[in-house]
């Protein structure tokens, strides 16, 4: 189990990685490490708040939690807890998952970006990553683990690139593609 610690605006004091690594172990013994990819928390001192990122990739899923308090050593703590209450709660459908191989990373090229010549839209961050064919359910319960309020993905029954997104009521939506 590979775990980065990286600090922005704070120097990563050696008893600050044993903690991080100390309690991220209360979650790795969830999963077979051979499935884990590497652990990656982000330690940020803004104005005073202590902030703690948390990503887990496990399989193709990803787990994410993000807290903030006057502490570092509780931000740490409490964004481990939201990450045992994540998998808590998802547990059925994460073994299901896992177990049924539903989550088998296949990259697929991301689309390009295309950019507009005025200053107002420059893009100041681009992500890559595998888009995976699953259910509608599955893409749902993917977007509440990384705490995104949308999620792309390929859905298995069409084929094609969907999105699904947490409305401002908080139910769910579902955006297909129309040629």
């Amino acid at each position: 189990m590979a775990i980065t610690v990286r600090g922005r605006n704070i120097e990563i004091t050696p008893a600050l990685k044993d903690h991080v690594a100390k309690r991220i172990g209360k979650i790795t013994k969830y999963f077979d490490s051979a499935n884990m990819g590497e652990i990656t928390a982000i330690l940020t001192v803004n104005k005073g708040r202590h902030i703690v990122e948390v990503t887990v990739p496990i399989n193709g899923i990803l787990l994410r939690g993000e807290e903030a308090t006057t502490d570092m050593y509780a931000s740490i703590d409490l964004v481990i807890d939201k990450l045992e209450r994540q998998i808590e709660k998802y547990k059925t459908k994460l073994s299901r998952n896992l177990k049924n191989g539903t989550f088998k990373a296949e990259p697929v090229p991301a689309a390009a970006l295309a950019s507009d010549d005025e200053d107002s839209n420059i893009i100041v961050k681009t992500k890559r990553f595998a888009v995976k064919p699953m259910a509608v359910d599955e893409a749902v319960m993917q977007m509440n683990l990384i705490n995104h309020d949308f999620f792309v993905f390929t859905n298995a029954e069409t084929e094609e690139v969907n999105v699904v997104y947490r409305r401002k009521d908080g139910q769910y939506g579902l955006i297909e593609p129309e040629f």
